[in-house]
């Protein structure tokens, strides 16, 4: 049997978002090494907007064998940091079309509908992941491919490393 060779396509800020919003940090190391066991991601690109000072969270992120591809942001009037990456995924999904045997969207965000369902119909889409139950309800005839990151909370969050045992504490 050859071995498979599937990319995950990952909304940074859909997935981070989501999983702050529900009390809880990802861990990106564990959820990379998740990706590459349970799915056979040998690329997973991670699409992230750029803002100055955070080069240490991008190398980071390399490190963990992600390939960032980053998105210039822009602040708006309310000091908010805006930095859409939408476009970027859908094009580097297709722009690595013929490179890959399956892809894995990460993301809830109804925008991607086109994409999933084109994948889909191309026999090309392995998984759509969100973050929790709160995706687009776009999604729903794809709801056998989704799986929801809250139920691999356990296993994927991120925990501080401590000198101190756990096992004293009452």
């Amino acid at each position: 049997m050859s071995k498979l060779n599937n990319y995950a396509f990952i909304d940074s800020q859909n997935l981070n978002l989501g999983v702050k919003s529900q009390g809880w940090i990802l861990d990106w190391r564990k959820f990379r090494l998740y990706l590459k066991e349970k799915y056979h991601i040998t690329k997973a690109f991670l699409f992230i907007g750029y803002k100055p000072g955070n080069e240490n969270l991008y190398s980071s992120l390399q490190e963990k064998d992600y390939i960032v591809i980053l998105k210039p942001t822009l602040e708006l009037p309310s000091g908010v940091i805006k930095g859409n990456v939408d476009a970027e995924l859908v094009l580097h999904t297709m722009i690595e079309f013929n490179n890959y045997d399956k892809a894995i969207i990460v993301s809830g965000d109804g925008d991607f509908y086109c994409l999933v369902d084109y994948l889909f119909k191309k026999n090309k889409l392995f998984r759509i992941i969100t973050s929790n139950k709160h995706y687009s309800k776009l999604f729903k005839k794809f709801s056998n491919l989704i799986v929801r990151i809250d139920w691999l909370r356990n296993s994927l969050e991120y925990k501080k490393k401590t000198g101190i045992s756990n096992r004293s504490k009452p």
